[in-house]
Formats: C-alpha cells, structure tokens, sequence
C-alpha cells in the first residue's frame, strides 16, 4: 500500500510540473542586443562599461554588463558586495587576489574563460591586448576600491579650443 501511495504522489508530481513548463500567454520576447548598439561609459583611464541587459545599480536585479579595456590596463585592488560571474570574450585577463596590485599573482584568463568572484574578495586585474569581459549577476554591482588614490580617472573629453584674436 506505501508504495502505491509512493508513486501515485510522483506521478502527481510529475503531471503538475510538465503543466508548470507550458508557455504561459503574455511572456515576454527575446531580446537581441547588437555589440555596435552598445553605450559605453568610461569608468577609469583605458576601461569603459556597458549595459548589456537589466539594470546593474537595482537591488535584486539580474544585469549583463561588458567592460572593455585597452591594453596593458591596470585594474587596482578592488572588492564587490556581490559575487562577480565574469566570462572573457576579448584579448587576455590577467586576475589575481589581494589587498594590493601584485604583477608575480596575476593568473591569464583568455577567450571563454570564466571566474567567479565571490563577494568582498580582494582582487585586481591587468588587460593583454583589446580586452572585453563580460559580467552578470544580480544587482546592486558596485566596484569598492581598496585605495581610490590608485584609480586612475579617465580622460576629460578634449575642450574646444577658443578662437585666438
């Protein structure tokens, strides 16, 4: 009799999760971001952020993001308040983990390679090449640094020069 009861409660179990994967009325489209439809912001010298979907600033927020930087970038010694799931899709990134820069701890990361970060972790980067890594997570995704005074900002855009009487 228990085992008639075991597997009359699985099949249940089985009838209300097939019903749960049907494609529910009103869902949502995909959407396809195109690389060259991307905003990027600066954020330090040679480093500048992109949104790719979701809104990285929001609590609980799921986000996609992409940093792209020049080659031979430092990243000083930063932390997160999140985990950082970060995938490289450009060049080389060089990570490694502490409360200072340290070129003898960087570790190569190149095309398709993934590292997770887990919060607070001390960690600091250096890019090979045109580099561009993507991020998720879930939001707020914030970049603490262990000493701002390292943290080259980036270039002022160019004043237009006034005409010499």
């Amino acid at each position: 009799m228990a085992i008639v009861l075991a597997v009359t409660a699985a099949l249940a179990a089985m009838v209300v999760g097939a019903n749960s994967q049907e494609k529910k009325e009103g869902d949502a489209t995909h959407k396809i971001v195109h690389y060259g439809d991307l905003k990027w912001t600066p954020i330090m010298k040679g480093c500048e952020l992109a949104p790719v979907s979701g809104d990285f600033n929001a609590e609980g927020t799921p986000f996609v993001l992409r940093i792209r930087c020049a080659d031979g970038t430092k990243i000083p010694a930063h932390w997160h308040p999140a985990d950082e799931h970060l995938t490289v899709l450009k060049g080389a990134f060089l990570v490694g983990t502490g409360e200072t820069y340290d070129e003898s701890k960087l570790q190569t990361m190149n095309v398709g390679n993934f590292i997770l970060m887990p919060k607070e972790m001390r960690h600091f980067a250096m890019n090979k090449g045109e580099t561009i890594v993507q991020i998720h997570g879930t939001g707020p995704f914030k970049v603490n640094w262990v000493n701002p005074a390292d943290v080259i900002p980036p270039d002022k855009p160019a004043a237009a020069e006034k005409p010499k009487p």
